[in-house]
Formats: C-alpha cells, sequence, structure tokens
C-alpha cells in the first residue's frame, strides 16, 4: 500500500516523486503525524471507536485530519 501514497508532481519543470502522508488532530491539537494511509486508516476507525465507548472530554466532531504531500528527496537535498 506505500506505492499508492507516492505521486509524480511536477515543481520548477522537473516532476519529483511526492508521498502523501496524514496528520490527525483531537481539538486542533496534533496527536498523530506522518501516517501512511494504511496507519491513518487504523488509527482513524480506532479514535472513533474509542471516542463512541469511552467516557472522555472530547466528541467525534473534535477529531479533524490533513492529508500533506511532500518530496523527500527535496528536503533532504533543500539548503538551510
Amino acid at each position: 500500500m506505500q506505492q499508492q501514497n507516492k505521486i509524480a508532481k511536477k515543481f520548477s519543470g522537473k516532476y519529483f516523486m511526492t508521498e502523501k502522508v496524514y496528520h490527525i488532530y483531537a481539538k486542533d491539537q496534533c496527536i498523530y503525524h506522518s501516517l501512511s494511509e494504511e496507519k491513518f486508516s487504523e488509527i482513524w476507525d480506532m479514535l472513533h471507536k474509542m471516542v463512541e465507548l469511552l467516557d472522555m472530554n472530547i466528541s467525534i466532531n473534535d477529531l479533524s485530519y490533513e492529508e500533506l504531500y511532500f518530496n523527500k528527496e527535496a528536503i533532504l537535498n533543500s539548503s538551510h
């Protein structure tokens, strides 16, 4: 499934392989970051079940996620 997270994107006239990752938030605070699609699905489902079963101070509406694309090569080769 890792291969499905890679997408070719064009930046500055060149194509780079980008990867998709997910961050999960509870009440706007990041609680999981840089998850693969497979891990994201597992954790997202688990969180929804936990919130429903346990008496927690958050609701399902407090959970959100962000989908990000990045290029490892560009990050590793960038100047600081």
